[in-house]
């Protein structure tokens, strides 16, 4: 095997499933490198963009050109494939824009959606992004993200509109109610017009990895509306979390939360 390609690839796995920027010493300590390979191979990676150098700190982390790269098989893997038809299901049910996300750091990328027949609907773009924070999908992945990272996160938040969530208690708050109730709900923190309702979809392994989501003008967002919303787009993520497994059915928000606790969150 070619031990360089192999210690590169380890590189960027590492840097991949790292919930902060790693320096030289604790990538080269992790990997058991030689900090002098370390530093050569990251100015490779550097260099074809697989890898970010934060200047200011020295730290490096994954850039988003490996989800590039996952977006240009998605088509003809499992997510889109097995999500597409629930999502149908959904805009027929409910009349309403949907939305499938993923989550890249602080933001949320849409990998797929399928837009309300509505002349008045929510507008979003294949590959367009939006803080996490301040839409439902990504509300839905952020809450079962590790509580030091959502910590961290409490104190750096940006606002959208006046709706948004940038308190640090608040937030967290926000991010305790979504775990407990399954679901995500945005009332105008994006787009103050636009309101939404979204649920996680868990992998076999019970990690929260995508959303499925509803969106839509604010007025047709009301009270009772959003729970029967809630209940359309939770019923939708366990099926295709579901579908992803082969099969298997177990609720999402289970299978997540017992990925939480088993990793001690």
């Amino acid at each position: 095997m070619n031990n360089t390609l192999i210690k590169g690839l380890g590189i960027v796995e590492l840097l991949a499933h790292s919930d902060r920027p790693l320096g030289l010493t604790e990538i080269a300590n992790r990997l058991g490198m030689a900090k002098s390979n370390v530093h050569r191979l990251l100015q490779a990676l550097t260099e074809l963009r697989y890898v970010i150098r934060d200047e200011g700190t020295a730290t490096y982390s994954a850039s988003i050109k490996l989800w590039e790269l996952g977006s240009a098989v998605l088509g003809r893997l499992d997510l889109r494939r097995h999500a597409e038809g629930w999502m149908e299901r959904l805009m027929q049910d409910s009349g309403e824009s949907v939305h499938l996300s993923v989550l890249d750091r602080g933001e949320v990328v849409y990998v797929h959606k399928i837009d309300s027949p509505n002349p008045v609907r929510a507008y979003t773009q294949i590959g367009g992004r939006a803080l996490a924070h301040c839409v439902a999908t990504g509300k839905a992945m952020l809450a079962f993200q590790p509580p030091a990272v959502l910590q961290r996160m409490s104190t750096a938040l940006d606002g959208a509109t006046a709706n948004s969530i940038v308190e640090p208690e608040r937030f967290l708050q926000e991010m305790d109610k979504v775990r407990r109730q399954g679901y995500a709900v945005n009332r105008g923190e994006w787009r103050e017009s636009v309101h939404g309702v979204a649920a996680p979809i868990v992998d076999g392994h019970g990690q929260v990895f995508a959303a499925v989501g509803l969106s839509g003008p604010a007025e047709r967002f009301k009270p009772q509306k959003v729970r029967t919303f809630a209940e359309m787009v939770q019923h939708a993520a366990a099926e295709i979390s579901s579908s992803l497994r082969g099969g298997t059915r177990h609720s999402a928000l289970a299978l997540a939360t017992r990925g939480m606790v088993a990793a001690g969150h």
